[in-house]
């Protein structure tokens, strides 16, 4: 099963550069997920309907009413795999670290944003993946496969949205 995984988007409202890219990135993945910061409800509302696949969190920067719909933390079973989705909290430099902890024991995965930095690092039997921030400088996300093992694959794009 192969997860398109993106972060910190925030957009309030879908871009000519992202309708393009959720149309070549992410609608071909078996499941989109986002780890929050969508920012705006059009845009998350724009995912949603979009894929049919699609799982969100609630980040610290998101418009009310997906802070209302939306869970902090997510928790789901893929692909025979349990996969934790949160956004993240607190400070940055330690929030990999502590997400394990936070979910409990028993997940493969753990997806997060927050930091805006791609992390791929093994805690124990957990792996805790950040794509990095879809906004800024450097766009970027991060495709996971789930199989017999984990793979995660980083991508960056020039072109800002």
């Amino acid at each position: 099963m192969l997860l398109a995984v993106i972060s910190d988007t925030h957009l309030d409202v879908p871009s000519d550069w992202f309708k393009a890219f959720f149309e070549e990135h992410l609608l071909p993945a078996d499941a989109l997920i986002h780890c929050g910061d969508t920012t705006g409800k059009a845009l998350h509302d724009y995912m949603a309907l979009g894929h049919p696949n699609f799982h969100g969190v609630a980040g610290n920067c998101c418009d009310w009413r997906i802070g209302q719909e939306l869970p902090a933390m997510l928790r789901l079973n893929l692909a025979g795999k349990a996969v934790g989705v949160t956004h993240g909290w607190g400070e940055k430099p330690s929030l990999p670290a502590r997400l394990p902890e936070a979910f409990g024991p028993g997940f493969d995965l753990i997806l997060f944003g927050h930091t805006h930095r791609q992390t791929n690092i093994r805690f124990g039997d957990t792996l805790v993946v950040n794509p990095g921030s879809l906004s800024g400088d450097k766009p970027s996300m991060a495709f996971v496969r789930l199989g017999d093992e984990i793979e995660v694959s980083f991508c960056s794009f020039s072109k800002n949205i």
